[in-house]
């Protein structure tokens, strides 16, 4: 079965507009299963700061826009696995949030939620994405301090669900995805959409 494997980039990956189109027209034409990744020290830096100075106006349409993908991917009839390369932060350790699973390295990078920190509530769509996923302690630890995990403290709260080493990473989460690749796309969308309803919800309200 065939794993299709978004490369992000290998710069800081952040969420421009170019970046969610060419993003939602890969997802398209994903059948099997997939697996994003970036390709430098950055899996995803976020939201795209400078655009949204730039264009201030489009501040609402622009995250709801990044809304609508952590909802697409949440909900992606097809098994999903984020190989976490290195930095997840903020929108982009929200991304990889939206995944069925994720592998991130256990010796370089961090996944945070800096937003305690730089003075920018979550959304409520944003939250229920990460509280959806999380325990309630790990929810707080994580959404209330700003704190960087690298891999291994990551994976011991449960927000990654596996570490390998540098050159394994996209190699691990191809081949935990591979295994469950195959299920009728139907039934595990509707599987999907109905776990996350309350977070599918949040996000699209916005």
């Amino acid at each position: 079965m065939t794993v299709s494997v978004l490369d992000l980039g290998a710069d800081e990956n952040r969420f421009s507009p170019d970046c969610l189109q060419r993003v939602h027209s890969f997802l398209d034409g994903v059948e099997g299963a997939l697996v994003t990744t970036g390709g430098g020290k950055f899996y995803s830096n976020g939201l795209d700061l400078e655009w949204l100075t730039a264009h201030g106006d489009q501040a609402s349409a622009y995250v709801a826009e990044v809304q609508e993908l952590f909802a697409r991917v949440l909900t992606l009839p097809v098994p999903t696995v984020a190989a976490v390369n290195g930095h997840a932060f903020g929108a982009g350790a929200m991304l990889a949030m939206a995944h069925d699973f994720r592998v991130m390295r256990a010796d370089r990078g961090y996944f945070c939620f800096p937003e305690a920190d730089i003075n920018i509530p979550f959304t409520p769509g944003m939250a229920a994405l990460i509280q959806g996923k999380l325990t309630p302690s790990a929810a707080v630890a994580s959404m209330t301090t700003g704190r960087r995990f690298g891999g291994l403290e990551a994976a011991e709260i449960g927000l990654v669900d596996e570490v390998a080493g540098e050159g394994d990473v996209l190699k691990v989460a191809r081949e935990r995805v591979a295994a469950l690749a195959g299920k009728d796309r139907g039934t595990l969308g509707a599987i999907k959409a109905t776990m996350f309803a309350p977070a599918v919800a949040a996000l699209r309200a916005a």
